[in-house]
C-alpha cells in the first residue's frame, strides 16, 4: 500500500506540483460531479507557432501569476484568472532551427527576491518573476552557458535543458538533453548558486579517474562517450536533502563497442546529496543500454507501509512498464529484484551484460513481450503481411540485442511510460501512469566503406547541413553561418 501526508494546499509552484514529483492537488471545487460543465474561461494565443512547432511546457502558478515557455522558447507571465498578458521575455537570437522542447520552468523566492529559471537553448536563464527582466548580477548579465563546464571544448558542444531544474535551498540543480549519437558531451549533472550563477557541485556521470564505476567503462571513456544524462526531471527529498535523479543511456544509442562494460551511471537512479552532489546510492536499471532504455520520467517520492511501519520510498516508472521502488535513505529494493540471463548480441565487437535486474513487484503495467496474438487483425490480409514480416524479425522479450536483420523494440521507444511521469493519490495509495505500447523495428547497418575520394561539397551535405544549412547560413547562436568562413579563417 503507497500512501502520503499532503503539503500545502494545492499550489502547483513547482514542475509536477510539488519537490516530490507526485502530481497531486488538494483543490477539490472541480470534481467528478460537475466536471462536465466547465466551459472556457480563457484563451490565450503565444502566436509562436511554426512548421513541426510543439508546446510540451507544464505551466507552474505563483500567487496569481501563470508562467509558460511558448514553442518559440519564449517565457511568458499571464494573469492566471484572466489570462492577461504582464510581461514576455524572449531569449537573444534563440530563433527555431526546428521543434524546440521545453518543459517548463522553476521558480525560487526567499522571500523578497523572485526568479523564473529558464533554460533555452545551451543556456540557463534567471528571469526577474515581477518584471520579466534578466537578472544582471546572475552569470554573464542574466545567464549561464551550460557548455561549460564539462572538461571539453564548450564551441563542440550541443547541451540543452529541456525540463526544468529543482531548487534546494539557495541550489539549482540541473541536467540537461543531448545528441542521441556520437560526439556527445557527457550528462553530468550540476548545481549552481541560484544568486550568482556560480557552479557549486558537479557530479560526473562517466566517471574519471579514482571514481566509483571507472572500471564499467573502458579506459578514459569520460574523454570521448557522451550521454548517460537527466533529460527527464528530478524529484527532491528536502527533509532528507537527497536529490533523485535519473539518467539516460549512454551514447550511441544502439550500438556500445566502444563502451564495453555495464557503463555506469547511465540509464540509473541516483541518489545525490543535495549538499555536494556526493552520491549516496544507485540502482542500474538496464547495463550497458542498446535500446534506448532511458529511465524516461522523474520518480515519484512516496511513502509504503511494510510490516506495520511507514517506509519513505521512491517509485521510478520505466519505458520497459515496470516500476522499481526502493528506500529513499538506503537504496534497498522494498520488492524483489531478479536478475535473469539475457541473450547475448552477434553483432561484431559488441558485447552485451549477462543479466538484467527484473523486479517482481509491483505487477509490470505494459506488454513485456510483443507475441503473434498482438498481430493486427484489422483484416485478414494485414494479419498476414504482418506476420510475414514478423517471421523475417527477431522478438521476444525486453532484451533481443539490435540486429541487422532487425529487432522488435517493445513496448517501444516511447514507452510504456515517458516523460509525464507517474501520478500519486497519497488518499488511496493509488499511482497512476499513462502506458504508451506500440512496437518499432530497429535494424543495425553496416556503415559503407569509403570508395576513393568524396569532396568536401558531399561531406558538408551528408554530415553538416542539417545544423548549418544548405546555403551556410546555419541558424545562430546554436548553429552559426559559415558564409564566408574561408575569409574568416584569413583574418588577422
Amino acid at each position: 500500500m503507497f500512501h502520503r501526508l499532503p503539503e500545502g494546499a494545492g499550489a502547483w509552484q513547482v514542475y509536477g506540483g510539488t519537490p516530490d514529483n507526485i502530481h497531486y492537488s488538494e483543490l477539490d471545487e472541480i470534481n467528478r460531479a460537475n466536471v462536465s460543465r466547465l466551459s472556457l474561461a480563457w484563451r490565450y494565443d503565444t502566436g509562436d507557432e511554426f512548421p513541426e512547432s510543439e508546446m510540451e511546457c507544464n505551466t507552474i502558478v505563483v500567487g496569481n501569476v501563470l508562467y509558460a515557455t511558448t514553442p518559440k522558447l519564449r517565457l511568458i507571465a499571464l494573469v492566471a484568472a484572466t489570462g492577461k498578458l504582464l510581461w514576455s521575455f524572449s531569449p537573444p537570437e534563440e530563433k527555431p532551427l526546428r521543434k524546440l522542447r521545453n518543459r517548463g520552468v522553476t521558480y525560487w523566492s526567499d522571500g523578497s527576491d523572485g526568479r523564473i529559471f529558464l533554460g533555452a537553448g545551451h543556456n540557463l536563464y534567471a528571469i526577474d518573476a515581477a518584471t520579466g527582466k534578466p537578472v544582471a548580477s546572475f552569470g554573464d548579465a542574466g545567464h549561464i552557458d551550460l557548455r561549460e563546464g564539462l572538461g571539453r571544448n564548450p564551441q563542440l558542444l550541443s547541451v540543452t535543458p529541456t525540463t526544468p531544474g529543482v531548487i534546494y535551498k539557495d541550489l539549482i540543480i540541473v541536467g540537461t538533453a543531448l545528441p542521441e549519437d556520437l560526439p556527445c558531451p557527457p550528462g553530468d549533472i550540476r548545481a549552481y548558486d541560484v544568486r550568482t550563477g556560480k557552479m557549486r557541485w558537479i557530479f560526473n556521470t562517466i566517471p574519471h579517474p579514482g571514481e566509483f564505476g571507472y572500471d564499467t567503462w573502458p579506459k578514459d571513456a569520460w574523454k570521448y562517450t557522451g550521454g548517460a544524462n537527466n533529460w527527464a526531471g528530478m524529484s527532491v527529498d528536502v527533509e532528507r536533502s537527497l536529490v533523485f535523479v535519473p539518467t539516460g543511456s549512454a551514447a550511441f544509442d544502439f550500438y556500445g563497442a566502444d563502451r564495453i562494460g555495464d557503463d555506469l551511471f547511465a540509464n540509473c537512479l541516483l541518489a545525490l546529496d543535495t549538499r555536494t552532489g556526493k552520491r549516496v546510492w544507485h540502482f542500474q536499471e538496464v547495463k550497458h543500454d542498446i535500446w534506448d532504455r532511458d529511465f524516461p520520467a522523474a520518480p515519484a517520492l512516496v511513502t509504503v507501509e511494510r510490516d506495520g511501519r511507514a517506509v519513505a520510498a521512491v517509485a521510478e516508472t520505466t519505458k520497459s512498464g515496470y516500476v522499481f521502488v526502493f528506500d529513499r535513505e538506503t537504496g534497498k529494493p522494498l520488492f524483489p529484484i531478479e536478475y535473469r540471463k539475457v541473450p547475448a548480441s552477434d553483432v561484431a565487437s559488441e558485447k552485451t551484460a549477462e543479466t538484467q535486474p527484473f523486479p517482481l513487484l509491483p505487477a509490470p503495467f505494459g506488454d513485456q513481450e510483443f507475441t503473434k496474438d498482438l498481430v493486427t487483425d484489422r483484416t485478414p490480409q494485414a494479419h498476414q503481411a504482418i506476420l510475414a514480416r514478423l517471421a523475417k524479425l527477431r522478438y521476444g522479450g525486453q532484451f533481443i540485442p539490435p540486429s541487422r536483420e532487425g529487432t522488435v523494440i517493445f513496448p517501444g521507444f516511447d514507452g510504456a511510460a515517458e516523460w509525464g511521469g507517474p501520478a500519486f493519490d497519497p488518499t488511496s495509495g493509488v499511482l497512476y501512469v499513462n502506458a504508451n505500447v506500440m512496437p518499432w523495428i530497429l535494424r543495425l547497418v553496416p556503415r559503407p566503406e569509403a570508395r576513393g575520394m568524396v569532396s568536401g561539397h558531399e561531406l558538408y551535405l551528408t554530415s553538416c547541413s542539417s545544423c548549418h544549412k544548405v546555403d551556410l547560413r546555419g541558424s545562430p547562436p546554436e548553429f552559426p553561418s559559415l558564409e564566408n568562413i574561408g575569409r574568416k579563417y584569413k583574418e588577422p
